[in-house]
C-alpha cells in the first residue's frame, strides 16, 4: 500500500512513517522540506500519484487566529482536491479531542474547518481526535511564565505521548475508513498545573507553578469536560495510549 504522510517530518508524522515502513508499506514523508507544500499545492500531485491513503498531520507555523485558519483551510482544500485526482481511498486526519467544545480558541476553530472540508470532500475518511501531547506541557508552562512563575489552570486533561498518537494513526491508516471520529487519549486523567509541576521538577527547572482556575487554555475558557475524552455521545470509538506520564518522564532522562 502506498501511504503519503503530510507533515511526515514532524513530531507525529515521523512516528507514523516509521510504523508504516516497518509494516512494509511504501511511505512518502511529505513536507515543505521534502518538496511538498500543501498550503501552496507545490509537489502534491506528484507525491499523491498512485497513493492509496493520505495521513494528514501538519501543524501550522503560527497559532494566531487568522494565519492558523488560513493554513488549515488552504492546505486541506488543496489536499482533498489532489486526492480526488489521484484516486486516494482514505484520508486520515489528526484533530483534537474537544475541538468543538472550545469555540473561543482560534486554533480549535481552524481544526473544525479542517474536519469539515474533509467530511464534505467525498473522499472516504477517518478523523482521529487526540488529547494534548505530553511533549507540549512544557510549552504551556513557558507561555504562562512571568518572572519565574508559571500561572496555570487546574483544568482536567487526559494527555498522551506523541509516540502513542503516531502508532494509532498508523493503525487507522491501514484500516477501512470509518467516515467518522475516533478519540484517543492517554491512560489517566491529570490536571494541567500538576503536570507542569511534575515536568519542571523532573527537569530540574526552578520555576514555581501557581494555580489559577481562571487562567484558561490558549486564551480560551475550559472546564473539566473540554479536554477529556468520552464527552460526546456521538463518538463511540475510544482508544487509549499505554504510556503514563510517569513513564514518559522517566524515558526523557
Amino acid at each position: 500500500m502506498k501511504i503519503v504522510v503530510i507533515g511526515g517530518t514532524g513530531l507525529i508524522g515521523r512516528g507514523v512513517v516509521a510504523h508504516l515502513q516497518e509494516q512494509g508499506h511504501e511511505v512518502v514523508a511529505a513536507s515543505p522540506s521534502t518538496g511538498v507544500d500543501a498550503v501552496t499545492g507545490t509537489g502534491l500531485a506528484a507525491a499523491l500519484e498512485g497513493a492509496d491513503v493520505v495521513v494528514d498531520t501538519p501543524n501550522a507555523p503560527s497559532f494566531e487566529d487568522g494565519p492558523v485558519h488560513e493554513f488549515f483551510e488552504r492546505s486541506t482544500t488543496n489536499l482533498v482536491a489532489a486526492e480526488k485526482t489521484a484516486g486516494v481511498r482514505h484520508h486520515v486526519v489528526l484533530s483534537i479531542v474537544g475541538a468543538d467544545r472550545m469555540p473561543d480558541i482560534g486554533y480549535m476553530r481552524a481544526k473544525l474547518t479542517q474536519e469539515r472540508i474533509v467530511r464534505e470532500s467525498g473522499v472516504p475518511f477517518t478523523i482521529l481526535r487526540a488529547t494534548q501531547f505530553f511533549e507540549f506541557i512544557g510549552a504551556l508552562a513557558d507561555g504562562a511564565t512571568h518572572d519565574g512563575t508559571a500561572t496555570l489552570s487546574d483544568v482536567l486533561m487526559q494527555p498522551i505521548a506523541a509516540a502513542d498518537v503516531s502508532a494509532a494513526l498508523a493503525e487507522v491508516a491501514v484500516a477501512d475508513p470509518s467516515n467518522g471520529i475516533v478519540e484517543i487519549a492517554g491512560p489517566e486523567p491529570l490536571r494541567l498545573d500538576d503536570l507542569a509541576r511534575r515536568l519542571l521538577s523532573a527537569s530540574g527547572d526552578p520555576r514555581t507553578v501557581v494555580t489559577d482556575p481562571d487562567a484558561g487554555y490558549f486564551g480560551g475558557r475550559v472546564d473539566d469536560r473540554s479536554l477529556t475524552p468520552g464527552n460526546d455521545p456521538a463518538i463511540t470509538d475510544h482508544r487509549y495510549g499505554g504510556t503514563t506520564f510517569s513513564r514518559w518522564l522517566e524515558e526523557r532522562r
